[in-house]
Parts: structure tokens; sequence; C-alpha cells
């Protein structure tokens, strides 16, 4: 018999193939009545196989090299995984025609795809039944044939002529397993526990040293009784053959065997190891086995844990597959096992921490402490994984780490950003050269708990590369009814993740995939007022840069007002990194003159900022009056958080036509000719003659052209700044707008109101017109953000331009 080549059963998961390592699936009685009793389908793609003959119920690897058996594999892969394989009559034919293929073959069902360095694919199939081909339907890409099935004759059940044969076989097998020295002896238990006669005959079939040809000639046999027959006479060839050729081995035999050879090299380098003071193998072993009696796992994993140092046992030091089993091993006994830190469930003082490290953000730290109740509760995590999502600098990472110090946990952290490879989260299996476990992984060996906090920063910045979607990777992880078993590729092994708490955190919510963002609770961190930021900086920003910079608080001192204009005239963002590089700027001022023993004023002033920082730069972004028609603020949400614009509409003469400029979207074009169209439809009653419109050519623009825009918030912004163009009628001061329009003249709600009210509290603006929808959003801000700020909730654009323009016409307005 040939050397089997693999040694696993069928029901277990396929592993990856490591030298001539085989699956025999022992397949039982039952197992062969149901693929007998499958129907074939009328047609199938054929396979032509080189050097061997696929027998039914067999599991073999092929190495396809052709570009034809590539396509016909990968497309099977996609499809039904299943195929017709038939063995060439000469294996030299680089391109077998339908002539060149024997009639007879095995339908077979395609296990596992595997590709190569070298471009080739190799494929593990299981013969299923035989058939024979009818006719060729098609030559390309690949063949296609019409099949029919070729039938088996069986003899009776009673017959002790066949019982006789199957015996026969099985002991001569074994027989030949036992003298043969290249056959693993596990083979044997393969032999002695297969329970089908017909499956036993084509697994011996299969595996002996016969040509093509002869094993091919045992395919076409119908007769199961002669099958059985003529294998035990090839088998009585191959062990005449076997006896002979250890006869002659034996004879000339005379140095010592390979075997003794490495056991005597093992123990003279043990002894030198020994003497100088190195550990062996053995002292490896035992030190594991020790650490192995602390661990909390269950039975599951203490079994596999034993069953793979046994195999380290029996591994040769000196090969790599030794230091990759060691590592493996290594990461079982350093993975915290049911091993958990003791929450602390004071909610008063988690609020407290909460309050300490950041200041507003009521709504958020809220939510959280929720959170933490009902763990409290239920004592699970059974519950939404939270996703922090809002502009960059709000604090949404520190808060897991506040989250984490209020429960006693262990913190970490994990950054996604640009992560494009699957493995970095399920890891890589062990059989590569550099395999290591996934992030999440290798981050509870290092927390030494299994619930500790876990932040996945920049969840919306996943990639998708060559090496598959780390997206999709997280869907196990981030769902409670799953995560419970996480399966990471290189522990080979379910891992309990429902006891973390995982804390995602996002800027955008656009790039995250429908199927993740599905199982996150988002929480909204919106950003900033000048007050909180100006608290924020007094609180945190400014003794953090202070003990950064070796100074103490009596060396350098920004009051309030000075704060506060630091905030005004040199930060626009919603959060408050920008602002504390600005107060780190005036610290290293101090830092500086400390240093170098030159005066300077302990209490900044005013003029030390402009000194330090320069002119205010976020002065130009303030309201500007609108002395000119067709001048309009609008409000604006950004990634950043919120902002104002300004859309400016001008006439001259023409054929009217209409030009929008300003890098704006498509949606954002798309309401100036909504606006101008309602325009032209309600000419009458705005007090227009409609022959101006034939007149004049109208121009729109939003400045800063560098900077993209879209969306449909500034409809009614541009509407209101064309009929003011038109009528000649300027915009009332420090009034700001935003909504979507209809051709009806409708006012429809916009999202992203609260950072659009922050943004117009910065820039002074004293009232705002919004859609009568957003009003709730309204009432779910904090009153004290909406000090000074008057609202007009409208439902049509005739509201709006009522409460936008003045009656008086501006000075030297055009006659249209």
């Amino acid at each position: 018999m040939a050397k089997p080549k693999f040694t696993t059963l069928d029901r277990l998961s396929l592993q990856e193939i490591d030298g001539d390592a085989e699956l025999i699936p022992l397949m039982t009685p039952e197992d062969e009545e149901a693929i007998n009793n499958e129907e074939l389908p009328e047609s199938l793609a054929i396979l032509p196989l080189r050097n061997t003959v696929l027998f039914p119920g067999v599991v073999i690897p092929i190495s396809a090299g052709r570009d034809t058996s590539i396509k016909l594999i990968d497309e099977a892969n996609k499809g039904g995984k299943v195929v017709g394989v038939v063995a060439q009559k000469d294996e030299s034919v680089e391109n077998p025609t339908a002539d060149d293929i024997n009639k007879v073959g095995v339908v077979a069902r395609i296990l596992r795809v595997l590709k190569m360095p070298d471009g080739n694919v190799t494929v593990i199939i299981q013969g299923k039944k035989r058939f024979e081909i009818n006719e060729v339907t098609q030559t390309e890409p690949y063949l296609r044939a019409t099949i029919k099935e070729f039938p088996e004759t069986r003899p009776d059940k009673g017959s002790q002529e066949f019982k006789a044969a199957i015996d026969s076989i099985k002991d001569l097998a074994l027989k030949i397993i036992q003298d043969s020295p290249n056959i693993p002896s596990e083979a044997s238990f393969a032999i002695k526990n297969i329970q089908s006669d017909s499956f036993l005959i084509n697994f011996v079939s299969s595996n002996m040293n016969l040509t093509v040809a002869e094993k091919q000639e045992l395919l076409h046999i119908n007769d199961l009784h002669k099958r059985a027959i003529e294998t035990l006479k090839f088998m009585d060839m191959e062990r005449q053959k076997l006896e002979l050729k250890n006869d002659i081995q034996n004879k000339v035999q005379n140095d010592m065997s390979q075997q003794q050879r490495e056991y005597f090299l093992h123990q003279q380098m043990k002894t030198i190891q020994e003497e100088l003071g190195g550990s062996t193998s053995e002292d490896d072993l035992e030190e594991m086995r020790e650490r192995a009696k602390t661990k909390k796992w269950g039975e599951k994993v203490e079994k596999h844990f034993k069953k793979e140092l046994s195999k380290m046992q029996r591994m040769n030091p000196q090969v790599a597959e030794y230091s990759i089993q060691r590592n493996y091993l290594d990461l079982f006994l350093d993975l915290p096992w049911n091993e958990f830190s003791e929450d602390k469930f004071h909610l008063k003082r988690a609020m407290k921490i909460l309050d300490r490290d950041h200041y507003g953000l009521d709504d958020v730290k809220r939510r959280i402490i929720e959170y933490l109740a009902v763990l409290k509760l239920r004592n699970d995590m059974k519950s939404p994984i939270l996703c922090l999502y809002g502009p960059p600098g709000v604090g949404k990472t520190s808060l897991g780490k506040s989250v984490a110090e209020a429960l006693g946990r262990e913190y970490i952290r994990m950054s996604l950003g640009g992560m494009r490879d699957e493995s970095e989260i399920r890891g890589h299996r062990k059989t590569y050269i550099g395999a290591m476990p996934g992030r999440i992984i290798q981050s509870l060996r290092k927390a030494g708990t299994s619930n500790p906090v876990f932040v996945l920063d920049e969840i919306d910045k996943l990639s998708m590369g060559s090496q598959g979607d780390p997206s999709s990777a997280l869907l196990e992880v981030l769902d409670p009814e799953q995560n419970s078993e996480f399966h990471d590729n290189f522990l080979e092994m379910g891992f309990d993740l429902s006891k973390v708490m995982f804390i995602a955190t996002s800027n955008s919510l656009n790039t995250i995939q429908p199927a993740l963002r599905d199982r996150m609770e988002i929480i909204n961190v919106t950003g900033y007022t000048i007050e909180e930021k100006t608290e924020i900086a007094k609180r945190h920003l400014l003794p953090k840069q202070l003990k950064e910079h070796g100074m103490t608080p009596e060396q350098l001192k920004i009051a309030k007002p000075q704060l506060e204009k630091i905030v005004e005239g040199y930060t626009r963002e919603s959060g408050v990194r920008g602002l504390e590089k600005q107060v780190a700027k005036m610290v290293r001022y101090g830092a500086k003159n400390l240093a170098m023993e030159e005066e300077y004023n302990v209490k900044v002033s005013n003029e030390d900022i402009i000194e330090v920082l320069g002119s205010p730069r976020m002065e130009r972004d303030k309201y500007e009056n609108n002395d000119v028609a067709g001048v309009v603020t609008g409000l604006a949400w950004t990634r950043v958080g919120g902002d104002i614009l300004f859309i400016e509409s001008a006439l001259s003469k023409g054929k009217g036509t209409l030009s929008i400029t300003g890098n704006l979207g498509k949606v954002m074009k798309e309401s100036a000719t909504i606006a101008m169209e309602y325009i032209k439809a309600n000419a009458e009653l705005l007090g227009l003659d409609s022959k101006i419109f034939d007149s004049y050519d109208v121009h729109i623009h939003v400045p800063e052209g560098a900077t993209p825009k879209d969306g449909p918030s500034a409809g009614i912004t541009m509407l209101t700044s064309l009929v003011s163009l038109f009528t000649q009628r300027k915009v009332k001061k420090s009034i700001a707008m935003t909504g979507e329009i209809t051709l009806r003249g409708k006012v429809l709600p916009v999202g992203g109101i609260k950072e659009k009210i922050l943004a117009a509290k910065r820039a002074k603006i004293k009232e705002i017109l919004l859609c009568e929808q957003n009003r709730r959003d309204i009432e779910e801000i904090k009153p004290d953000y909406l000090k000074g700020l008057t609202f007009h909730y409208v439902k049509d654009m005739s509201e709006v331009l009522e409460l936008a323009l003045t009656k008086q016409k501006v000075k030297n307005a055009k006659k249209l």
C-alpha cells in the first residue's frame, strides 16, 4: 500500500495540510447509504486527473496547475462544490479532450481549496458516486458532460465468501502497515475502524502502489465481490514485494539506524545543556504542567491543552515546529481563562470620576451610568455595545478610560484606524511561518483578566484590503449572542468575550458597515460651548500642560477672561485638542522666560496672548452684517462639529442662466435649482416682474471654495438669498437659518441641530430660523447653551421671508 496522507476523522474540521498528513474519513454504512441515495446531476464540470484515480468515499488532495482546472475549481467552489473527476488515459497530455479521458469517473465534493505561493491551487476532494459520461457538451473553458449513474452490484448480506474476502483485505492491510516503515502506525487504527465493506475496498484500492490504468480497471468493476478479489490479488503482490525488500535491507544494514543515531545525539545535547545550566525540553514541559495546575479553564480546554502538550513532548526540539508549538502552549497558559477582576459597583463614585475627568457631556455620562446600573443588576454584558460618536477632541477615548477606573477594571485601547487585514482581528493559523494570535486575544493576554474595558478606537476608519474585511470579523466580537465563543485562528478554540465591556469610538457613521453599526448603541458626543471650553481649559488643560512643562500654578496664571479670549479668537473646533495646543504655547512662553531668567507676566494679559499666539485668526468667521442684498448666513454641520457659512447671490445682464460655485455637492446644487424655480413660480406673490428672469443671469456663490460642501440644509438660506437679491431687501442683522425646502415652499427638518446651535453662538448670532419639526431637538439641549438665542420655528417659506428680510430696500438698490 502507498503511504496514507491523512489521519483525521471526516467529521472533524479539516486542518492545514502539513507534510504528508492524510485525512481518512471513517465512513459508516449509514453515511454510505446516504451517499447512494443522492441523485446525480444531469451534467457536471469534468476535472481530468493526470496521475491518480479517485474512488467513492475517499478523500485526496489534488494540486491543480492548469488554467482550465484552476478556473473550474474556483467556479465550482463558489457554486455547488460538486465536480466530476475522471482520470486521463495518458498523463503527458497537457490539454485533454473527450477522447483523452476515461468514460467512468467519480462525482466529488470540494472540501477545501488552498492557494499555494507558486500560483497553483491545492484542492481537497471526497469521492461520492461513480458515473459514466454520456456526451461531452462543452470544451471551453473546461470540459462539461452529461452523465449517468454507474451502478454497483453488491453480494447478498449473508455471503460467507464475500465476508471472508473482506476479512482477508483487513488482515493483509494491517500486515502491510506493520511491515512497511513508510506507513504510520496510526493507519492501522483507521483500517480497524472502517465499518463499510465498500469503503474499505475503495480506500485500500486508492492507497495501493498501482498504476493509473490498474486503478481505473478496479474502478470499472461493477461487481463488488469481484473487485474485492482483484484488490486482494494486488495486495498480495505488494506484500510479497515488501517482504523481499525488508529481507534485503536486513541483510545489508550493518550501520547504526537513523533513529538510534538521533537518539544518541539528543542524549549528548541534553547532557551538554545540563552542564551549561540551560533548560531542556523536559524542563519546559514540567514547567508548563505546573503552570497548568493553577489555571481555571474548563474540562474541554484542559483536555485540548494536554493533547497539545503531549504532541510537543513527542517533537524533536531542533525542528521549527517545536518553537511554534511552544509559543502556542505559552499563549494558552498566559490567557486569563475565567479570571475576572472584581467590579466596583459604586455608581455615585463612578459619577464623581466621570465628572472629575469630563466637564459637560451630561447626556453621555447619564447613559453610561444607566449602562453600569444594568450591569450591576444583571451581572452580565447582554446589552448593546456602546459607540461614542462625535467630532475629534471631545473626549470619546478618555471616557472609556474613566469607565474602567470607575469599575476597577483593566483598560485596553485598540486603534482600528487603517486596519485592513482580517487576521489582525482573528489571528493567523499557527501552521504559517510568523503566525500570531489576533489583537483581541493579544490584548486580553496583556490585560490578565477576561473582563476589561476594551475601547475600539476609530471604528469608522477600518479599511478593506486583499487580506479580508476586518469590519466583518468584528461582527462576532461585538455580538453579545456570539462572542461567548469567539474563534481565533491561532488559538483554534473559542474564547469567552461576553464579560468584556466593549466601547467603540467613531467620528462618522457613514463609513461603518451597516451590520456592524446595528450591533452597537450610538451615543452622540456633541461639541462644547465657549463656556464649557473655557472651564475645561481652566480645570484640565492648563494644569496638565503646566505639569508636562515642569512648571507650577504659581509660576504662570491664565485667568478665565484670558482663557475665553483664547477660545474665541484661536479655536473653532468642536473638541478641545486645538485649544490644548494654544494653551501649551502660552505655557512654553512662560517656561522659556523662566528657564532664561527673564522677566515675564506671571498673570497672562490680553497683550501677552496676542504677542505669543498672534492676532486672533478666527475673527473672519464671526457674523458679518449683511448690508448688501443677497448675502445670508447659514448653519452647517461638518465632521468636526458645527459651523456657519455665507451664501452670496449676484445679478448681471444676461439671458436668465443660473450659475452655482463654491465646490458644492449635487444635493446642494439641487437646492439652489429648487429655490430658483420656487421664485419663478411665485413671482407675483413676491412682487416681481417675471420678465426679469429672462433678462438677468443669477450667480450663487458659497465662500471658501476649497472646502467641499453638500447637503439639503442650505435650502432656505439659498431661497432667502435669491429673494433678497431680486427684491433688493437686505437680511436682518444677527440672524442665521437652516432647513430643507420643497418646490411648494414647505420647510423640512434637518439634522445636526446642536452642533449648528453651538456654531451660531460662537459666531455671536442672536436669532435662528428652524423648521417647526426641529423644535424637539432644541428642547433636548441644555437651557444654559441657549442663553442669548431667539428661535423662530417655521413651516413655510413665506414665514421665513417675513422673519428674515427687512421691509426697506438697501441703499443704492438696483433697478430691475
